[in-house]
């Protein structure tokens, strides 16, 4: 018997082994199939893309969280086929509040029923591939087989029409002065421009405060006269700017408010613990009781330095005008015999701090009640014992 194998048995071999390569080509081919299509093995993506109010050139994309890296395409709900935004290349990872501009090509507003879905990187350009290589590049991320996509209704961002709409002040009568005791009458003429019925409110601001407001109800084109009672009392005299405000026009006038009264102060009832006082004041302030300082050596009454009186007691705040039965309460560490004599003032600022506060000194043109005493500022001087007995 032969030894040597037979032709047949060889070309077995032979044929077995080819089919064992190829199966062993096939299955690495098999392998490197997704990398040498230029995808990683199962790339992964999510996005969430809700509801939205914008302008129309650009959308927000929730989040977006891509395995490899892409890019978020924005298209029509009825037409996917056309891209109206594309964002910047994403790196891999999650993307909040993802901001994605419309298309300079783009004539249609991102506006509408709109999806976003995600797409890979795959291609060497650095711009989105998809389109220019007929899919064959960037192509989608997929999930079940399907692209990971998310769909929203973006709406226009609500204009406010109404103030450019608003009433115009045609016209403003105001006196040019007034006093700060009295009630004066405020005209002014009120336009509605536009061709609609409406109804909107008119102000009244006095240095930008709001004293009164009235609600006009115009037709289109209309025009009517809106009256204002001003009351002054209160309102500290000087130059005042006075104006009426629809919501988008006004016009103001400056007001001389003059004092109605003489800066005063009068003591009507005083005892060791308190003293009672009428006032003028034209600013806000308080009526202070205060100890003369260095009287004896003092030439004349004007000789007297404010700057060396003690506050022994002081009111609570005054608000400009008249006032009557202002009590001063004396500080507890005060000690006042009736044979004090004391000087009643009037402060301007807060009694509370009364370190920031100043005497009130009148204009050249006021009078001093008191004027034996200190002619520059308003006082009166007293001493307690002799008020008590003229009260009783």
């Amino acid at each position: 018997m032969s030894s040597r194998p037979t032709f047949g048995t060889i070309k077995r071999v032979v044929a077995i082994l080819i089919a064992i390569a190829i199966v062993l080509a096939a299955g690495i081919v098999v392998g490197q199939a997704p990398a040498l299509f230029g995808i990683d093995d199962d790339p992964e993506a999510t996005i969430e893309f809700e509801d939205q109010q914008q302008n129309g050139s650009v959308v927000v994309i929730d989040e977006v969280t891509l395995s490899d890296g892409g890019y978020v395409v924005i298209t029509d709900g009825a037409d996917a086929t056309e891209p109206l935004a594309v964002s910047e290349p994403l790196s891999d990872g999650t993307h909040e509040e993802l901001t994605i501009d419309r298309d300079d090509d783009s004539e249609q507003e991102l506006l509408g029923r709109l999806t976003a879905t995600v797409h890979q990187d795959t291609a060497d350009e650095d711009d989105f591939a998809y389109a220019e290589t007929d899919g064959t590049e960037d192509q989608p991320y997929l999930s079940a087989g399907y692209p990971v996509s998310d769909t929203a209704t973006v709406t226009a961002e609500e204009i406010d029409d109404t103030l450019e709409d608003s009433f115009t002040v045609e016209d403003l009568d105001v006196p040019t002065s007034a006093t700060t005791n009295e009630t004066m009458e405020v005209t002014a003429e009120v336009r509605n421009p536009t061709d609609l019925d409406d109804q909107q409110p008119v102000e009244l601001r006095l240095d930008g405060q709001l004293l009164e407001w009235q609600t006009l109800d115009l037709e289109g084109g209309e025009s009517t006269t809106v009256t204002f009672e001003v009351d002054t009392r209160g309102t500290p005299p000087g130059e005042r700017v006075l104006g009426v405000y629809t919501d988008r026009d006004g016009i103001h006038e400056t007001i001389e408010l003059e004092f109605h009264t003489e800066p005063a102060v009068t003591v009507t009832d005083a005892s060791e613990s308190r003293v009672i006082t009428d006032v003028a004041i034209p600013v806000e302030g308080f009526v202070a009781v205060v100890e003369n300082g260095d009287e004896e050596n003092a030439t004349d009454e004007t000789d007297i330095d404010p700057d060396d009186w003690e506050i022994l007691g002081a009111s609570d705040q005054l608000e400009p005008g008249e006032h009557e039965e202002v009590r001063v309460s004396f500080d507890e560490n005060v000690s006042v015999d009736d044979d004090d004599e004391l000087t009643a003032v009037i402060y301007e600022g807060d009694p509370e701090d009364r370190e920031a506060a100043s005497l009130y000194e009148p204009d050249a043109d006021e009078i001093v009640v008191d004027e034996e005493a200190l002619p520059e500022l308003v006082v009166t001087t007293f001493t307690v014992g002799e008020v008590r007995t003229n009260a009783e």
